[in-house]
């Protein structure tokens, strides 16, 4: 199985600086002023765009994702979409609901509620903030195409979507900077992980394979 591991390392390797730029940034600006410079009124349009946008980080677009496995007719590597699936939501919920269950959201951690910037229709979440659910889906969709797609501009161009899901959710008023950063970070250990897994299980059939023979 090939994994077009050079757009795969270097999926890994933009993904890390813009999560290490909005750590960084955070520690510098404070956590509540980074979301309010980011969570700005840009209009109307961009309120419609990113109310729907930012479905493309919901869990049921791994079905998108597995439609591209079979499209492609990557259909090993469907096993390797199973692992993704069950890691990020291993890991992402584990954070939400239970190591920081009660990590308030933006609209119950500032303050002055007239400072934040919501969308009409959209409803607010309060606590378990970190990380970025969306996120973490978006960046490991991202990750994945890295792999499926022999083709060097997927890594440049296919960053862009993902991008803009994690600033949907600071946009939403759903996250700060850091839940976004903590969801890329999440998403690039569970890419690893599901590879590394798919790989061991190979290497065993191979093993049972040649015992066989």
């Amino acid at each position: 199985m090939s994994f077009w591991i050079d757009n795969f390392k270097k999926g890994i390797i933009f993904s890390s600086i813009i999560a290490v730029i909005l750590i960084v940034i955070t520690i510098i600006l404070g956590n509540n002023a980074f979301f309010l410079l980011l969570n700005g009124d840009l209009g109307k349009a961009a309120d419609y765009f990113f109310e729907y946008f930012t479905n493309l980080g919901d869990g049921t677009c791994w079905i998108v994702c597995l439609l591209l496995f079979i499209f492609y007719k990557k259909y090993k590597e469907i096993l390797l979409l199973v692992f993704g699936f069950v890691y990020t939501t291993i890991v992402a919920q584990s954070f939400k609901y239970i190591f920081m269950a009660n990590e308030p959201r933006p609209m119950k951690a500032i303050a002055d509620k007239s400072l934040i910037h919501t969308v009409q229709g959209v409803d607010i979440h309060l606590i378990s903030s970190f990380p970025s659910g969306h996120t973490t889906t978006a960046f490991t969709f991202y990750l994945f195409a890295c792999i499926i797609f022999n083709n060097k501009w997927v890594v440049y161009l296919g960053i862009i979507p993902a991008l803009l899901v994690g600033y949907s959710r600071v946009y939403l008023a759903q996250h700060f900077p850091r839940d976004v950063a903590g969801g890329i970070i999440a998403a690039i250990f569970c890419s690893v992980l599901s590879i590394f897994t798919y790989q061991a299980m190979q290497r065993g059939r191979d093993k049972k394979k040649a015992l066989v023979l």
